[in-house]
């Protein structure tokens, strides 16, 4: 593979070509996901809960994220790499820029992703014009799962859904270069994508969006209480990289998510 880029992403978009993206916490599934042909590797804070055991990505601490980050960057070889900025690591842009500056310096990571929609504005604008590439996150956001009351599906109202809207807009213009949609319904998913020009990258919600993303352990089987979103690619595959290949086909292909699988 040729190594991966934000204009390689913008290019996908533009061309129509999927993007595919796996989660990953440490250098030995690096391989085998660059083999697979995964576009994007995601050091998530959703390691709190697959690999610390936690019930919720809010105990995962910055020097967490960077040493996680720093273990997948230096395995990696092409594909791009996109760090969590942790919970109450970016309240305001002053203290986000030192999360960047640690994430990407210390752990190598090529983009930082941050949860929230207007009240991130200038965080995003901040970020983006010191030069830190930036993934914005909406939809369900899993750091404000106890001010959300539970993981649910979001933006199922026209009021919640036009703010959504609004917002995907307003972080684009001010500075966003991707965008995730997690657990949005897939006709507003839909929507969205096609009034941005960044790519969006979806999880539980639909297939129309630019690319998907999955928890590598979901994708591997490994999870006792399976997302209805995701899917255990690893049957019939008998090794990781076959699981992260399944996983890229499907997505390429435009078959995954199957039509059981959105959420409404």
């Amino acid at each position: 593979m040729k190594n991966i880029n934000i204009s390689t992403l913008a290019r996908m978009k533009r061309d129509g070509e999927k993007i595919a993206m796996l989660t990953c916490y440490d250098a030995g599934f690096v391989p085998a996901l660059e083999q697979a042909g995964v576009d994007v590797l995601l050091v998530g804070d959703s390691l709190g809960m697959v690999v610390q055991g936690h019930s919720s990505t809010l105990p995962v601490t910055l020097d967490q994220m960077v040493y996680h980050t720093a273990c997948v960057a230096r395995a990696r070889t092409c594909a791009f790499l996109i760090a969590d900025m942790p919970f109450m690591s970016y309240a305001e842009p002053r203290q986000a820029l030192d999360t960047a500056a640690r994430l990407m310096k210390e752990g190598g990571a090529h983009m930082v992703k941050l949860e929230g929609g207007e009240s991130q504005l200038p965080t995003v604008k901040s970020l983006s014009g010191q030069g830190v590439p930036v993934c914005a996150h909406l939809g369900l956001q899993p750091q404000s799962v106890h001010k959300l009351g539970g993981y649910r599906v979001q933006g199922t109202d026209s009021g919640s859904a036009g703010a959504m809207r609004r917002d995907a807009l307003a972080l684009q213009a001010a500075g966003a270069q991707m965008l995730v949609l997690e657990c949005v319904p897939a006709e507003l998913a839909q929507e969205i994508s096609g009034l941005l020009e960044i790519p969006v990258i979806g999880i539980g919600a639909g297939r129309d969006c630019d690319g998907q993303v999955l928890v590598l352990y979901d994708v591997l089987g490994l999870t006792p209480r399976m997302p209805r979103f995701a899917k255990d690619f690893l049957q019939g595959q008998g090794s990781i990289a076959g699981a992260a290949a399944a996983f890229v086909e499907a997505v390429r292909t435009g078959t995954f998510p199957e039509p059981g699988q959105v959420l409404r």
